[in-house]
């Protein structure tokens, strides 16, 4: 069973991914990048597309609705990425309203024209993810068919609709239905945030595996307890120490690869994952915030456990 981490822009850059792999996760999605400008090899599209050694089956996420435009850039994507994966999920309005992303799901002939302009033009195997559909439909399905028809060798399914955006609980038996009708890898998407979650939606299913976002969250461990157990190995629980340590190796990792202030920035968001279900972590997040200076961070923690 496959143990992918979702991609969620601002949060799985290539160094949390890299410290995802070292917890466990199999594979991982870049954050999306827009193919019009990669065309255009705009400086920040390309920080975007970095990896990391430890990556051993990465996704490189596409998003756009030209096709001309994604056969021209896909001659030139390295071949280090396992996979070219097409979003065609994202309910983002300013995504939505540039007719990419789940837009793309009221026309599976578009998708089917954006593969083949992928497909044509370089030999890294196509994945696509998708949502339920749009309106409370199942649109999903059909481009999900289109997609393998068109030579694609893996669908993500997100069980939620466009409009549902992430509220409610994400439809399991619609990303059933769709691994039951293809004869390629279909990855679950939704809902996943612990062991629990994730066997009380995959036993006795049809999926090859299943793509983690929201639960991982400054949360790399949940591929260790989900891989662990289904390992039948022994699974310890991280403390409060051993969560915070990870938070800032974490941050030493951040550090190294971008400013300063861009790092802090970013880390605190990711804080507020690894504070969950530690005593006093809503003062520690309100700390965090003043705080601009690794020596500052790391005397609050010290400090915690003092």
């Amino acid at each position: 069973m496959e143990l992918m981490l979702a991609p969620m822009a601002g949060y799985t850059d290539f160094v949390y991914r890299s410290m995802c792999m070292d917890f466990g996760c199999d594979s991982t999605i870049t954050e999306m990048v827009s193919a019009k400008a990669l065309y255009y090899k705009d400086k920040k599209t390309l920080e975007l597309m970095k990896t990391s050694d430890k990556e051993r089956d990465v996704h490189l996420q596409l998003f756009g609705y030209e096709e001309d435009i994604f056969g021209i850039v896909a001659k030139e994507i390295p071949s280090r990425f396992k996979y070219i994966n097409i979003n065609m999920g994202c309910p983002a309005p300013k995504i939505v309203k540039n007719f990419s992303g789940s837009y793309l799901l009221n026309d599976p002939e578009k998708c089917k024209r954006l593969i083949y302009a992928l497909k044509s033009s370089t030999d890294i195997p196509i994945s696509i993810k998708i949502r339920r559909g749009i309106n409370g439909g199942n649109q999903g399905l059909k481009v999900a068919k289109v997609a393998e028809e068109e030579g694609a060798s893996m669908v993500i399914v997100h069980g939620r609709t466009k409009e549902e955006y992430y509220s409610g609980l994400a439809d399991w038996d619609f990303i059933e239905e769709v691994a039951t009708s293809l004869n390629i890898p279909v990855i679950g998407n939704g809902d996943i945030t612990d062991y629990d979650s994730f066997l009380e939606r995959t036993k006795d299913s049809k999926v090859s595996g299943v793509a983690i976002g929201r639960g991982a969250i400054g949360n790399p461990f949940i591929f260790k307890e989900i891989k662990s157990k289904i390992n039948k190995e022994e699974y310890t629980p991280p403390t409060e120490k051993e969560k915070l340590e990870t938070f800032l190796t974490h941050l030493k990792m951040m550090l190294e690869a971008y400013p300063k202030k861009v790092a802090i920035n970013e880390m605190r968001k990711q804080f507020v994952g690894y504070s969950n279900g530690i005593y006093g972590a809503k003062e520690l997040r309100q700390k965090l915030n003043t705080l601009n200076e690794y020596e500052d961070i790391l005397k609050m923690i010290k400090d915690h456990f003092e």
